[in-house]
């Protein structure tokens, strides 16, 4: 496998040095790095199941701070990685400065869109998966109050929150949402002690059911739910195993399958423009394993696939939140 070290000087400089065939694919991993146990880590899964499965090699980088997106884009570019998957909406900005530099490498942002001859976009419908945590949070809730811990406080995450209440309010009218985000910046991702201080201000308000979307900073949520006897939602990645018999379910965001696409199809096959990932498409989802198996029963089972049935179908019609920045259930 090719690797990429990292070096920082006063300056924040971005070093690289490789080794490796010269059109070997690359990710750039967001802030939170790697194994973040949820979404960069959904990225990595996706990267090593197709080295696995290929005997391929891949370049990597983990960004250690926002100002070496643009140079770490424009090093993987020169040395001629193709395709370049970046793991993030945050790596938008620098990519539109930087694809159109380099017209013959394909760069796959997933979780942004770009829109440049040479990029492709992913995105999910959060909001499709997340309602079908929202119904279980309500049918598994006991006090009729549920929570929601999100990241960096923007629409992205937003989405999660309006379908998980969605959800929520579909099996259960009366029940009361709380929902907090842990801050305005991108340290809003990995501050776990941040998440845990609000979950149990949620908890001290009734909740025994919350979901996290905030990457790092959800486990210190999975953790404290734990500590205080409720059950806890995890996300991106399936977080069942990380507290056994604690975590409901998670919200599943298949990253993974996105980059194993991408480093799996021919670079000049790729199909450039906006792609877009939900429920239809096995792109978002629930976990159930032998970690939740005895919290969901087969009632509840039937409930949420029964939903999912009929969002595919359009029977079912799930807010997006970041159509017009409004929420039916509050």
């Amino acid at each position: 496998m090719t690797l990429f070290k990292t070096f920082y000087g006063t300056v924040a400089a971005l070093a690289i040095t490789a080794t490796g065939a010269l059109a070997d694919p690359a990710i750039i991993f967001d802030l939170g790095g790697k194994f973040d146990r949820s979404f960069n880590e959904a990225a990595f899964n996706g990267a090593e199941q197709w080295a696995e499965e290929t005997g391929g090699s891949y370049r990597e980088i983990e960004l250690q701070s926002d100002a070496q997106r643009e140079q770490a884009m424009r090093r993987l570019a020169e040395a001629g990685a193709n395709p370049v998957v970046m793991a993030g909406f945050s790596q938008a900005s620098s990519l539109a400065v930087v694809a159109p530099d380099y017209p013959d490498t394909t760069f796959v942002i997933i979780d942004g869109v770009v829109d440049a001859p040479n990029v492709r976009s992913v995105i999910f419908s959060e909001h499709e998966g997340s309602y079908l945590v929202g119904m279980l949070a309500g049918l598994a809730s006991e006090t009729g109050t549920v929570g929601f811990v999100g990241g960096m406080d923007i629409p992205l995450i937003s989405r999660f929150g309006c379908g998980y209440a969605q959800g929520v309010r579909a099996v259960n009218p009366e029940a009361t949402i709380i929902q907090n985000m842990t801050g305005t910046t991108p340290a809003a991702w990995n501050d776990p002690v941040r998440g845990g201080e609000l979950t149990r201000a949620q908890v001290a308000q009734g909740a025994d059911v919350v979901f996290a979307a905030a990457g790092g900073t959800g486990l210190g949520v999975l953790q404290t739910a734990e500590d205080e006897g409720i059950l806890s939602i995890g996300v991106d990645s399936n977080q069942n195993y990380l507290h056994p018999g604690s975590v409901l379910t998670s919200m599943l965001k298949r990253v993974d399958v996105a980059v194993y696409d991408a480093f799996s199809t021919p670079v000049d096959e790729i199909e450039t423009g906006i792609h877009v990932f939900g429920l239809a498409e096995d792109g978002v989802g629930y976990a159930l394993d032998e970690h939740n198996a005895d919290l969901i029963t087969e009632d509840m089972i039937a409930q949420v696939d029964a939903a999912r049935a009929a969002i595919i179908a359009g029977e079912i019609s799930v807010h997006n939140y970041t159509e017009d920045g409004m929420c039916p259930v509050e």
